[in-house]
């Protein structure tokens, strides 16, 4: 049953006329700077714009006017896993516009959206505000790497911007498993196959064993969803290729336990051995707010494994590995908070900000009161 008008979002005075088309919206992020514009039915478009959001200042969408927004784009391949599903990824690229991912799915009954302004380009590092240290990923021949983070913390994007520059720099071959492509490749010094969930291939799993037999010397696996394809993953980068994927984990600590936790009980002791010899660097991404002139800001954690984290793995002392990304810092390693406690001394984001996005936030007031540095 759908839900009264009464049950939505608040109500506004009306001051700016029902949005006409999908392209007027999106139009509108732009103009507005938004990051994200979230479609429902019983409320008015929102739009995430600095990290908060914001109703546009209309009448609250009915479930028909949603409907025919999201039907512009939607094609029968999208329809029909909507029915079987009740979601559905894709991406789209509106001349003019940009490419955009988008999410719909059900909430109450009734059919709702999510676009993500994806970035115009392929952005660099410096361009991202990363640590110089990620430049050097590109550069490994072998090896599993992750980027982790929360859904909307620059994942893709730092996946994107270390494909491109393997793309330009490597005559390598490259295959990327996506749900939905975001970033388009077209072939420069390497050949790039990018291959799209539900249109191209069934599942992550058996795209990750397709890949195995076609030559890839680099494999880009759009998220570990599945125990099948982090084990695959793993089989790669142990083989001589090199996987890139991503996790929604907050830190490296906690993504090793995930890797690790994801098998069986029986299984564990042997995929802490792979790990240590296979894991070549964990990066943990957060976007916070900037304290001044808008936008965000990255705060990121960079694990690179070394002999004596290999060692912390294989031995299952995960506990000790932040001790040992702390003191890596000759080596581009950094923690959280001393990326934290970085972007405050250098008046990016405000104490309280930086407080909020801690896992230790009394270590880093503490720090900060020392006036200890921090990393990159």
């Amino acid at each position: 049953m759908n839900p009264p008008l009464d049950m939505a979002a608040p109500q506004f005075q009306v001051t700016r006329p029902q949005p006409g088309s999908l392209a007027g919206l999106l139009q509108l992020m732009r103009d507005e700077g938004a990051s994200d514009l979230h479609l429902s039915a019983y409320m008015a478009p929102a739009l995430r714009v600095k990290g908060a959001m914001r109703f546009y200042a209309c009448s609250p969408l009915r479930p028909d006017q949603v409907e025919q927004l999201l039907d512009e784009i939607l094609s029968s391949r999208h329809k029909k896993l909507l029915d079987e599903n009740h979601s559905a990824d894709l991406g789209i690229e509106l001349a003019g516009l940009g490419r955009f991912r988008v999410a719909v799915y059900f909430q109450r009954g009734v059919l709702c959206a999510a676009f993500r302004l994806l970035a115009d380009g392929m952005p660099s590092f410096a361009e991202l505000k990363l640590p110089e240290s990620l430049a050097g990923l590109p550069g490994f021949r072998d090896g599993l790497v992750l980027i982790t983070g929360s859904t909307g913390s620059g994942k893709s994007t730092t996946l994107a911007t270390i494909v491109d520059e393997i793309n330009r720099t490597s005559a390598r071959t490259i295959i990327t498993i996506e749900d939905p492509v975001e970033y388009m490749h077209a072939s420069r010094k390497s050949v790039v196959f990018q291959r799209e969930l539900h249109r191209d291939v069934g599942s992550f799993a058996s795209a990750m064993r397709d890949a195995l037999r076609s030559d890839p010397d680099v494999i880009l696996v759009g998220e570990m969803r599945d125990l099948e394809t982090i084990r695959t993953a793993i089989t790669a980068a142990e083989t001589g290729h090199l996987v890139f994927s991503t996790l929604h984990s907050r830190d490296a600590t906690s993504t090793v336990n995930r890797m690790v936790g994801a098998f069986p009980a029986e299984e564990q002791g042997q995929i802490r051995q792979q790990l240590s010899t296979s894991l070549r660097a964990v990066v943990s991404q957060r976007l916070l707010p900037a304290q001044k002139g808008g936008g965000r800001v990255p705060a990121v954690e960079v694990m690179f494994v070394n002999n004596g984290i290999a060692n912390l793995i294989r031995l299952g002392k995960d506990e000790m590995i932040y001790s040992a990304i702390e003191t890596g810092l000759r080596e581009g390693m950094q923690t959280m908070e001393q990326s934290l406690i970085y972007q405050v001394r250098n008046g990016a984001i405000d104490l309280e900000t930086a407080l909020q996005a801690a896992r230790r936030p009394d270590l880093l007031r503490q720090r900060l009161a020392l006036g200890q540095k921090g990393g990159f």
